[in-house]
């Protein structure tokens, strides 16, 4: 063993790590005219800068192999380059084309650092740009702007995604690659991220447990985090939202830096929000909640490669607006004091990517701990468990060209749930938790327009959990020891019928196993008494599906649709048997089950009105069991739309918009066992913003009426429904965001 390591040491300093690569040119428009402040930015490397005053660039200290490089700038389509470097200075010239409609970008949550039309799987990207993101005491009310995409709330504080119909454990989240481990088996617990810091998301629809193994059976959402600063300088901004139905303010401040070789920065943020008001009528008690976020990165990028190192530091305090607190709060007030969860999670990661010739060798490990608590009006926690999670990966990108890409690689997870100080309720066992996965991936593409996508994984799963309470009561917990094995693949393609019109089709296998809530809690749980299962097996789905988009300058339009075969879908519903104390009773259960849908989008931007933009999307999702009945937490059917008008320029003001924009949720008469029929609704949100300068200080507003109609509705995914509390009414928002420079390298 002495010996293969001294050789693997000895071969990685012979290899050519030292080799000049450097990539330098100009940046213009189609008229010839240099374009100041393009960013350029090498996503593999983690390394950027902007173009000066003449429209040059250049990125030094490059290593060898195969990379992206993306150059993007307001009001043109961006462009994206594959470089091979081979020890040598490349010149590369960039012509940008004026577009109102931006096009694709690199997406790194499909596996590849591959672009979006690349891609088989087909990726949303969400960008997080101040003037067009939605201003929601809800973050994730943001990525329901995505056909396909919805949230299962608890008002504004507590929501969980929903991708095509499915939910909680069969959707993956991850924090930047890193998947988040802090209790997601419930819809009343919250997802757990913060959009301090985060620049974009990206969203796979359909089963991803091919790169990913477990919980991704539904789809995956990336919250990618901020890129550094441009190499040279160091930068920051100050973020300040106000609400007037929650009478919250939301403000966080970062800064950043980038050297040479050297990047790092900070982001501090804080929440607090008092119980919202329900459409045409009174506050609802206890949704208030308060939050606060840490983080801080740093990390190298050189010739050998590229280190990061991230800490994020999350804490939360969420009221509960269950039904034993009505009688117990009297008035509106934004403090938490009883029914709330008392949260904590903090996240240490480490990525790296290190290049060895023509091998591009990834080494990601993460140490995650979810401390929660849940306060009553007890004067101690009712409930209070500790969950610490430890994530490897490591992947080998295989020598390739600029047509193909070539990964094998294996990850993994360790995990440990522990019940602390004895507390009243002890819902969960101790658990331990092992998973390993081996993967292989390829992607190829030839004529030009077909690419090839595909692979193949084995995971091996084991959760033993320990024996809790007392043998022969209703609330013994009796150890459980199961081992799961799994082989899933997937293959897909895209084929560009020209510059305009992609085509793209894939079939993909997922699983997930049962959690240890599903396979053995027992007790209450919010409003009900909850029932494991230790019978339960793996879920196994079969989804294909197809999509088409099209592009040009001033119009773009896409259209997808799925099927989703799921065997023996996990769920929860009730007995018909309630206990001593009156609470109903549920058991998780298992079917066959199917999805099917799909979603379409036109962004339409008038060639004679270039001030002009209009937008719409359309969604549906059904999904059944197998012997017919419907399953739980199905959106309704929703349409969507919006009118923006912007202007460049409007006297002192520069990109200035205003937008009207509505949504139609259809009726949901699909209804699972436990679940009762939704009303159609209709609402309606105006905002309007804009750049001003004063004297070198650049900052940027917004104001924004959300629900103008001051409409009283419920969303089908809304658990307060079942507590008679409506969704949030009229919102009238304002944010301000200061950019500002600490110092700039001459």
């Amino acid at each position: 063993m002495k010996k293969i390591i001294f050789i693997f040491f000895v071969s990685f300093l012979l290899i050519k790590v030292n080799a000049q690569n450097s990539i330098s040119g100009s940046i213009t428009d189609e008229t010839h005219q240099p374009l100041v402040g393009v960013s350029i930015y090498i996503p593999d490397m983690h390394k950027g800068c902007v173009s000066d005053q003449k429209g040059n660039y250049e990125l030094t200290n490059l290593p060898n192999g195969k990379i992206k490089i993306q150059f993007s700038y307001i009001g043109y389509a961006g462009h994206i380059e594959t470089i091979e470097l081979k020890g040598e200075k490349i010149i590369l010239n960039i012509v940008l084309k004026a577009t109102a409609i931006e096009a694709e970008g690199i997406v790194v949550s499909g596996g590849y650092n591959s672009t979006q039309h690349e891609n088989a799987v087909k990726i949303d990207l969400l960008k997080l740009n101040h003037a067009q993101i939605k201003n929601s005491p809800n973050f994730m009310e943001i990525i329901t702007e995505i056909p396909g995409v919805d949230m299962i709330s608890k008002g504004s504080g507590v929501s969980k995604p929903v991708i095509r119909g499915l939910s909680m454990n069969d959707i993956l989240v991850l924090n930047n690659g890193v998947r988040i481990e802090n209790y997601q088996y419930s819809a009343n617990h919250p997802l757990g991220i913060d959009n301090n810091g985060i620049e974009r998301i990206e969203i796979i629809k359909g089963p991803a447990s091919v790169v990913y193994g477990s919980d991704a059976i539904g789809g995956v959402i990336n919250f990618i985090k901020e890129k550094p600063a441009p190499i040279g300088n160091l930068i920051g901004d100050y973020n300040l939202q106000l609400f007037s139905n929650s009478l919250g303010v939301s403000q966080n401040i970062g800064v950043k830096g980038a050297s040479k070789n050297f990047f790092g920065g900070f982001r501090f943020g804080h929440k607090s929000h008092a119980d919202y008001r329900q459409g045409k009528g009174d506050y609802v008690p206890n949704s208030r909640f308060n939050e606060m976020t840490f983080n801080i990165n740093t990390g190298y990028t050189g010739k050998i490669g590229t280190l990061k190192l991230y800490y994020d530091y999350f804490k939360q305090n969420l009221g509960m607006s269950v039904a034993a607190v009505e009688p117990l709060i009297t008035e509106r007030n934004r403090k938490n004091k009883i029914w709330y969860q008392d949260l904590e999670h903090q996240l240490l990661s480490s990525q790296n990517s290190l290049y060895l010739g023509k091998f591009n060798w990834e080494i990601n490990a993460a140490y995650q701990k979810a401390l929660r608590k849940l306060q009553t009006t007890l004067e101690v926690p009712f409930v209070e468990m500790n969950l610490k999670t430890i994530t490897y990966e490591s992947k080998l990108r295989l020598p390739s060209n600029k047509k193909s890409t070539y990964i094998i690689g294996f990850q993994g997870m360790w995990q440990t749930n522990k019940n602390l100080n004895n507390r009243a309720s002890q819902f969960l066992p101790d658990a331990e938790i092992n998973n390993i996965g081996c993967f292989a991936m390829a992607q190829y593409s030839f004529l030009q327009k077909i690419t090839l996508q595909g692979g193949l994984r084995f995971d091996f799963y084991k959760t033993n959990t320990y024996a809790l309470g007392i043998k022969g009561t209703s609330s013994y917990h009796a150890p459980t020891d199961k081992t799961f094995a799994n082989l899933n693949g997937s293959l897909g393609a895209t084929f560009k019928l020209n510059q305009k019109i992609l085509f793209r089709t894939n079939v993909a296998k997922g699983y997930r196993v049962p959690n240890i809530s599903e396979l053995t809690s027992i007790g209450i749980h919010g409003n009900r008494y909850e029932i494991g299962n230790k019978n339960l097996s793996p879920e196994n789905s079969w989804e294909s599906d197809f999509s088409m988009h099209y592009h040009s300058t001033h119009l773009s339009f896409d259209i997808a649709g799925f099927y989703n075969h799921i065997n023996h879908y996990i769920f929860i519903t009730p007995t018909g048997d309630t206990t001593a104390q009156g609470l109903h009773i549920f058991q998780y259960r298992q079917a066959d089950a199917y999805l099917f849908g799909g979603e379409a989008g036109l962004h339409y931007h008038p060639k004679p009105a270039k001030w002009l933009h209009l937008q719409t999307t359309f969604s549906a999702v059904i999904g059944k069991q197998k012997k017919g009945d419907y399953l739980p937490f199905i959106p309704a059917h929703k349409w969507k739309t919006e009118i923006r008008a912007e202007k460049e320029k409007l006297g002192f003001m520069h990109n200035a918009y205003v937008s009207l924009s509505n949504q139609t949720a259809l009726a949901q008469n699909n209804i699972a066992a436990d679940e009762s029929p939704t009303k159609a609704y209709t609402l309606f949100d105006i905002g309007t913003g804009a750049e001003i300068k004063i004297k070198n200080q650049k900052l940027s507003f917004k104001l924004s009426i959300n629900n103008l109609l001051d409409t009283k509705y419920i969303d089908h995914l809304s658990t307060l429904k079942e507590v008679n509390y409506f969704n949030p009414g009229r919102n009238i928002t304002f944010s301000l965001r200061i950019p500002f420079c600490v110092w700039k390298e001459n």
